[in-house]
């Protein structure tokens, strides 16, 4: 490599050095993407010809890449030898900077990477596992490398799990990096996180020091957790192995622009709500979440399928509810459709039974964050409530609202459990 010309923070160092994969993640103010963007200019510089590309999972228009910030670097150095066009830049010996979402390609399309060396993956966070999945192996020439800058949100996110996790690969590079790390860190920016330390103390955490997020200002039910927390019924939670267990779905889909797949596994303990396990996947098929379940030990749960239940799965051409009673499940009639309105109840009825609930920690780690980050989507011109956002959060968050819904509070007259109707449950 030459010798560096752009100012480069400490901590970024030891992603100067060689290595097939490179990471930084961390909040705010950390200069991640400018120092990628800098990083990327002096390899095109270095290697005549280097193909390269910027990824996102979405992209929508240009506005949405790191395009202006390389021309910005570009401009501010006084570095010739690179053009920028409408849509990439040209680099030094036939090279090119090339901007793209990963949601758009196929396993087909996907070989159009083939022979770059650069691949930087920004706003990492939001890569799913088969846009990963896809790319590595694309990216695969001789001294190619895989770059992700990214603030962290879930440890479930395919990009934590692959430069985090247990299974990190051999020789990868990774530092967190947070605004105390950027000696550039502006006033403006240092007044705003000061701001937020003091007013918004439940998002300081995920926006400024890169924590994950664990609730959102004006979250559904950040006070119902943070009462849980307090009144330590979030820690380890055992089974009672003579009662039911239900395993209450949100629905999602296969293929790549499926909705997650969120699966709350509870028992109904008298007046306690024993929440025992949380499972999410997005794309893959129905068959993924039966053997899940059986995994898990929940192979006799009762799966409890919102109105939705009734529709044939876009793979198997079965319905969901057919499908999981030929696994071997029992699968009472799916929840009505409540109608207008219908997210608003969930969010209620949650809110209701959320004093009864204790929750498995460990297991339940991922459906916490979600509903700690489940909030409203605001026309913040009116400063108006549009109704709960739908994102990330939402799947776990909607099938916790339909177990609020299904539970019923037991009476001294009327027994826990409801009995299964002779000759079984009737199919919709």
């Amino acid at each position: 490599m030459s010798t560096l010309q752009i100012p480069t923070a400490r901590v970024y160092k030891p992603l100067l050095e060689p290595a097939r994969y490179k990471g930084a993640h961390g909040g705010r103010g950390s200069a991640k993407s400018h120092f990628f963007a800098g990083l990327l200019i002096e390899d095109c510089l270095a290697e005549k010809g280097l193909l390269s590309v910027c990824i996102r999972e979405v992209q929508k228009t240009l506005k949405e890449s790191s395009k202006r910030l390389l021309e910005n670097k570009l401009e501010e150095r006084r570095i010739g030898g690179f053009k920028s066009y409408t849509d990439r830049i040209a680099t030094p010996g036939d090279g090119q900077i090339i901007f793209q979402g990963m949601q758009d390609h196929t396993a087909e399309s996907i070989k159009s990477l083939e022979g770059y060396k650069r691949a930087w993956l920004e706003e990492a966070q939001t890569i799913s596992t088969r846009s990963l999945t896809l790319l590595r192996p694309t990216i695969r020439a001789a001294g190619s490398q895989i770059w992700a800058s990214w603030n962290p949100r879930r440890k479930s996110d395919a990009i934590d799990e692959f430069l985090r996790g247990p299974k990190k690969p051999a020789g990868a590079v990774v530092v967190q990096a947070n605004w105390r790390d950027n000696p550039w860190f502006p006033k403006e920016l240092h007044d705003e996180r000061l701001h937020d330390f003091e007013h918004y103390p439940e998002r300081y955490e995920h926006i400024w020091e890169g924590g994950y997020a664990k609730a959102f200002e004006g979250a559904y039910f950040a006070k119902n957790l943070a009462e849980a927390r307090l009144k330590r019924r979030i820690g380890h939670v055992e089974r009672d192995p003579l009662l039911p267990v239900r395993a209450i779905f949100d629905l999602g889909g296969s293929g790549a622009h499926a909705d997650a797949m969120a699966i709350w596994i509870v028992q109904f303990v008298d007046r306690e709500i024993r929440v025992l396990h949380y499972i999410e996947g997005v794309g893959q098929v129905l068959g993924y979440y039966v053997a899940e379940l059986r995994r898990l030990g929940f192979g006799d749960a009762i799966c409890i399928l919102p109105h939705d239940g009734v529709n044939e799965n876009n793979v198997t051409g079965k319905r969901y509810h057919d499908h999981l009673t030929d696994a071997g499940f029992e699968v009472p009639p799916p929840i009505a459709n409540q109608g207008r309105g219908a997210a608003m109840m969930r969010i209620e009825a949650a809110r209701r039974i959320f004093a009864q609930c204790w929750f498995n920690e460990a297991t339940c780690e991922a459906g916490l964050d979600a509903l700690g980050y489940y909030h409203e989507r605001k026309d913040e011109t009116r400063n108006v409530g549009l109704g709960p956002e739908h994102d990330w959060s939402s799947h776990g968050s909607d099938a916790f609202g339909l177990m609020a819904i299904v539970y019923e509070a037991p009476t001294e007259n009327k027994p826990r459990e409801r009995q299964r109707p002779k000759g079984g449950w009737q199919r919709s």
